[in-house]
Formats: structure tokens, sequence, C-alpha cells
């Protein structure tokens, strides 16, 4: 993933909506996400986090940018169950800028009109989100069908590509994922982002 041009300033994001009309774009495409220019990685199921989830989550993103460090905030809401996933993102001031629902192998995405290229893809964050919080087990098959590999040790992930070079640096400040900072670290991109998950309410799974 590239974020470079992905998050730009919510001053920037704010003249978009200004600019333009109020609605929003869906679109549908398989569960596939790019994970380089070349390479694209199939998304695991919903139901393979191993339980239902709802939370409240802020994904902050720091990249270089014109010789200087720039931060951008995204908050998030999260819902996954058996059957789906629906993620929600808003703007500062509370209005809903991007949606997506994962349910039965597709993926339907909105994109509030007028931020293309200046938020990052819908489906782009989802990945973030499901690579950091997803079981390793749901990831290898997925990954070893482009011949990446997915280690995990006690408080950290690491994304290897076909070349055997580490891409994806992932700490976890708590063993309980959803307790604590979850920093994500693109060693390719050179771009970090961190997740904090807010509110949470985890339910087991019905058989």
């Amino acid at each position: 993933m590239i974020l470079d041009g992905k998050f730009k300033t919510l001053k920037t994001a704010a003249l978009a909506l200004m600019l333009s009309a109020c609605t929003a774009i869906p679109q549908s495409q398989t569960p596939e996400v790019a994970l380089n220019d070349k390479v694209s990685v199939q998304l695991p199921s919903a139901r393979s986090l191993g339980y239902s989830l709802t939370a409240s989550q802020l994904i902050v993103a720091t990249w270089n940018a014109d010789e200087s460090k720039r931060s951008e905030q995204l908050p998030v809401q999260l819902q996954v169950n058996a059957d789906k996933l629906v993620l929600a993102g808003f703007s500062s001031w509370g209005t809903r800028i991007l949606s997506l629902e994962y349910q039965d192998n597709q993926i339907s995405t909105e994109l509030l009109t007028g931020l293309k290229g200046v938020l990052p893809q819908p489906e782009q964050v989802l990945f973030n989100l499901m690579i950091t919080l997803w079981p390793s087990s749901a990831w290898e098959a997925p990954l070893n069908k482009v011949k990446w590999r997915i280690i995990d040790t006690e408080n950290s992930r690491a994304i290897f590509n076909s070349a055997g070079e580490q891409v994806i640096d992932i700490q976890y400040s708590n063993a309980d994922k959803l307790a604590g900072e979850i920093r994500f670290h693109h060693l390719k991109d050179d771009y970090t982002i961190t997740i904090t998950t807010l509110q949470r309410q985890i339910t087991p799974l019905t058989p």
C-alpha cells in the first residue's frame, strides 16, 4: 500500500466537501487488496476473526512529506460478526466520509464524493485493521498463495514478501491487541499507522 497522497490534511478534506456534493459513490469488487503494485492478497473471512466485535477506534497515520513529518487521524467504527464486516470512517466533525461492507465474498465501498485521492481507499483501511487484528492462522493461506509469510512473536507480527524481505512490522503494546496501542510500520514505504481501540464489545460467535 502506498500511503503518500492518501492521508492529506483535514483542511483539504473540508475544502473538498465544500466543493462537491455530499453524496457517496458505491463500488463493489472481489475481496482482494493490493500489497504492492504487482501483488494483491485475498482477505480472510469476517468469521475467521474468531469472535463478534463492535469497536470504536482511532487510526493515526504518520509519514514524511516535503522534508517534514505529517500526521493525520481517522476515527473508525468496526463491526464484525459471523456473516459480515462493516467499517465506517468519520471526519473530525463527525461526518461519515467512508464506509465498507464485506459479505458473501464481496466488498462494497462508499467514499464521499470529492474525497477520492484525499483519503485512503476503504479497502486499504480494512486491510490495515485485518492484518493487525485477525489471527495469523487466518492470514497464512491467503499470504501463502502469493508466497508471502506472516510470523508472530509474543507482542509483534512480521510480514515478509516473496523475496524474504520484511515489509511490515507490527508491534502490540498489550498481549490483548484491543487493550493497547497497535503500531503498524511499513518498512518499504516508510510510514507508520497507530491503531487505538477506544471502546469495544466482544461476544462469542454462534455455532
